[in-house]
């Protein structure tokens, strides 16, 4: 802090400007339009400027922004580094976050251009120590990775994290295969490059701590990753692995056989959609870009899906059965006619059956006589 204190220079013969000599302590004396004859003997004015507070260094605030940043960033490996694993580092980095890279094909170039180190070897990137191993494979190949990764470069308490779009196969899997000192999240974000490019908020983000250590610093390493996602606005739901499998069979898979149905359909836009149409329409735009991979996983590492596609199997055979019934019933009527209703008055008499499987007696006005 700067004080400045008026005072005055007692001096006959003007004098020159001295050196600024940065103390605590500076007198400047203020420049005079015209120099007064030394008869009048004046006094010049002057400011005394008094520093009071310790100069600090110029980046002194980048300095502590960058502490803070350090103090709440976490070094996240992400192994399986394809579509979705660059479309979350996107949003990792923008949340300050270090971030390191594995996957089978050489994506260095690209990782370079992001701001990410991507590492060939898996035992490099383990030998950096990274605070979370984020697996974002593909559901078949999950296995294969996880059982060549070498833990034992890794520091004992790593945290673990899968962003499957199942969630009791990469559960069970992380039970199996990783030491019992090592964390384990199961995550789901149920959006992906298409319907998340904009924005992430309002769209559901399952997540289920499988196993967190009672430590603080693991309990706010595994808090830290998730409020990645609940400051970009998603809607956080906590529920187990087998809760998620349950649902997402009658939503996600539904929604991906539907969208790949329509697909091989060959649904086309028109000058007169209707917003149902445009629906459908984006429906197939969505669920087109994600590999049969996926789909497949869907299929084959959820138990419930099998149901869901038995049941959407019947469902479409119901409807076509009520469409095929509803035109038999206006041939029927085209080729026999109504006859004020007397073939389907006789129609359902025949059909009429007792519990032995015998005809019942047609009422006494329908018997023919036979001159009885």
């Amino acid at each position: 802090m700067l004080i400045f204190s008026p005072t005055t220079i007692r001096s006959l013969n003007p004098q020159p400007l001295p050196y600024l000599s940065f103390s605590h302590s500076i007198s400047l004396p203020l420049p005079l339009r015209s120099l007064p004859t030394p008869s009048k003997s004046p006094h010049f004015p002057s400011f005394h400027i008094n520093c009071i507070d310790a100069a600090q260094p110029f980046d002194y605030e980048s300095h502590l922004k960058n502490r803070y940043i350090q103090s709440t960033s976490l070094k996240i490996a992400i192994i399986g580094f394809g579509n979705f694993g660059q479309f979350l580092s996107k949003t990792f980095l923008r949340h300050h976050h270090t971030l390191l890279a594995h996957s089978r094909t050489n994506y260095a170039d690209l990782a370079n251009h992001l701001g990410v180190s991507f590492y060939a070897d898996p035992h490099d990137l383990f030998e950096q120590h990274p605070d979370v191993v984020l697996l974002s494979t593909s559901i078949l190949s999950t296995e294969t990775f996880l059982k060549k990764l070498p833990f034992q470069r890794l520091r004992r308490n790593t945290l673990f994290v899968d962003v499957l779009s199942v969630k009791e196969f990469p559960r069970n899997l992380f039970l199996k295969y990783l030491p019992p000192d090592f964390d384990i999240l199961c995550t789901h974000p149920m959006f992906g490059p298409e319907s998340g490019k904009t924005s992430w908020a309002g769209l559901p983000f399952v997540y289920d701590k499988v196993r967190i250590g009672d430590e603080e610093s693991r309990i706010k390493r595994c808090d830290k990753f998730l409020d990645i996602f609940e400051k970009e606005g998603c809607r956080m739901v906590e529920m187990s692995c087998m809760e998620h499998d349950k649902y997402a069979a009658g939503s996600q898979f539904v929604t991906h056989t539907m969208g790949r149905v329509l697909e091989k359909f060959g649904l086309e836009s028109s000058p007169i959609n209707t917003k149902g149409y445009e629906t459908l329409l984006n429906l197939v735009e969505n669920t087109k870009g994600d590999s049969f991979d996926l789909y497949y996983g869907l299929f084959m590492y959820n138990q419930n899906a099998l149901e869901q596609l038995e049941r959407l199997d019947m469902a479409f055979e119901s409807i076509k059965k009520d469409l095929f019934g509803r035109l038999h019933q206006v041939y029927r009527k085209q080729l026999f006619g109504d006859n004020n209703g007397e073939v389907e008055k006789k129609r359902s008499l025949a059909q009429k059956l007792l519990g032995n499987g015998s005809l019942t007696e047609p009422p006494l006005d329908n018997v023919r006589q036979d001159g009885s």
